[in-house]
């Protein structure tokens, strides 16, 4: 690639993905996120229990004759806080969503998962240490909804990456496949 080229898209992935540490001309080729489905789970479940506390309400107030004036109190303030612990949880999965990604730049995999607001973790491995790459969808839900697994494995000690629920194309897949022969071969021109 030309020299002024790959200056240019190193300076815009720095500007795109600042939370990425990357060295000199290196830039970010393909970022992936989980598929969309997990979002649309996320606001499946939110919208679930928004609806049903809603619901609650209904009940409580249409009962109303039923329940004391301290009764429907220690209802309300009950639904109150289901309805909170519903909307904080969905900004929560929101967030645990957005922070679970995958950045293949023209030198590394980099692969940062957030399992919950205080557990982190970020893997970087070089492009010439990945052995073998391959996307699984099993079952039937994944092959109609274009979703599955992606896994990287490593030379050596055979660590293996995962980066599940996402929606890696075929093309992608071929593209991250030929990038990291394209790095094999640079390293290996190098050492010759």
């Amino acid at each position: 690639m030309d020299e002024s080229l790959a200056k240019i898209r190193h300076e815009r992935s720095k500007k795109d993905f600042p939370t990425l540490k990357l060295e000199d001309d290196e830039y970010v080729e393909f970022a992936f996120k989980r598929a969309r489905i997990c979002l649309l789970a996320i606001f499946a479940g939110v919208a679930a229990s928004l609806i049903i506390i809603l619901l609650a309400f209904l009940l409580v107030l249409l009962g109303q004759s039923m329940l004391d004036e301290m009764g429907r109190n220690f209802v309300f303030i009950i639904l109150f806080t289901l309805l909170a612990s519903a909307i904080i949880i969905g900004v929560i999965a929101i967030m645990i969503y957005n922070g679970n990604r995958l950045f293949i730049t023209n030198r590394r995999v980099t692969q940062m998962i957030m399992n919950s607001p205080v557990s982190r973790s970020i893997n970087a491995i070089d492009l010439t240490s990945v052995e073998d790459i391959s996307f699984h969808q099993n079952g039937l839900l994944q092959n109609f909804l274009h979703y599955g697994t992606l896994r990287l494995a490593t030379v050596g000690d055979e660590t293996t990456y995962t980066f599940k629920y996402s929606d890696i194309s075929p093309e992608d897949l071929k593209a991250i496949t030929k990038l990291i022969s394209n790095a094999k071969k640079k390293c290996k021109d190098k050492l010759v």
